[in-house]
């Protein structure tokens, strides 16, 4: 399995207004809108996902923190507790925290999406390279609103290894809205690296929104390529409260 340095994963906007909470959960493609400014927002999303016959991988959680730092820029931890099983044995880590930010770039103007970016490190211990390593990650996300009730967001970006090898990312997702409280998406998204099979897979999911920022989401998906996950099903829940009047 590729393992994941973008570990979140990530709903292109569920097209309701900046006033109601805004994720980057449950598809891979963020969201190019900020946390308003002094608000603190939680997404928690657990997985399962079958990497090949015998082998499996538990996200236990995953959880993205976010802050709203001023109208522009929010600041970004993630922490995640992972559990990867095998015929012979367990393995439970906590993965290194990720710190990273999101800032709005570029506003939707016609057939202009609107544009933001994300950049992320964490540190990691390197068994090649005998040192610890910080992976840096970024992307930039895009979006487009085809219509009052459908949107279309993709991403493109690179992530580095623990041996500080690239691995270049994109994402395409149509999200739109059955309701004022529910949502579905669908998206392909893909791993391309330059001594690696491409990885690409499938997903689709739901989000409903409980109230302005309170958030219920699931997911799944499969794997389109030889060294892809097999399969994958997910669920998780997201809410954010402001911290200053």
């Amino acid at each position: 399995m590729m393992k994941k340095a973008i570990t979140t994963v990530l709903f292109a906007n569920f097209l309701n207004a900046q006033e109601t909470i805004q994720l980057d959960r449950p598809d891979q493609t963020e969201s190019v809108y900020v946390v308003p400014k002094n608000y603190l927002q939680t997404e928690m999303g657990f997985m399962f996902e079958k990497t090949d016959k015998e082998n499996n991988h538990f996200h236990l959680p995953t959880i993205l923190w976010k802050y709203g730092f001023n109208d522009k820029v929010e600041l970004r931890v993630i922490t995640e507790f992972s559990l990867s099983t095998t015929p012979s044995s367990n393995v439970y880590e906590l993965q290194p925290i990720s710190l990273g930010f999101k800032t709005s770039l570029l506003e939707e103007k016609g057939i202009f999406p609107k544009i933001s970016f994300i950049g992320k490190a964490e540190i990691r211990k390197s068994e090649v390279l005998q040192r610890k390593t910080i992976t840096p990650a970024f992307r930039f996300t895009f979006q487009n609103n085809l219509n009052p009730k459908t949107s279309l967001g993709y991403n493109l970006g690179m992530f580095w290894n623990e041996d500080l090898h690239e691995t270049y990312l994109y994402t395409l997702a149509l999200g739109k809205s059955i309701s004022p409280k529910l949502n579905y998406f669908v998206e392909i998204y893909g791993f391309v690296s330059p001594n690696q099979t491409a990885d690409t897979r499938l997903n689709g999911g739901f989000t409903y929104l409980i109230n302005d920022n309170f958030m219920l989401d699931t997911s799944s998906g499969i794997g389109l390529s030889e060294i892809s996950a097999k399969y994958f099903f997910s669920f998780g829940l997201s809410y954010r409260l402001k911290l200053q009047q």
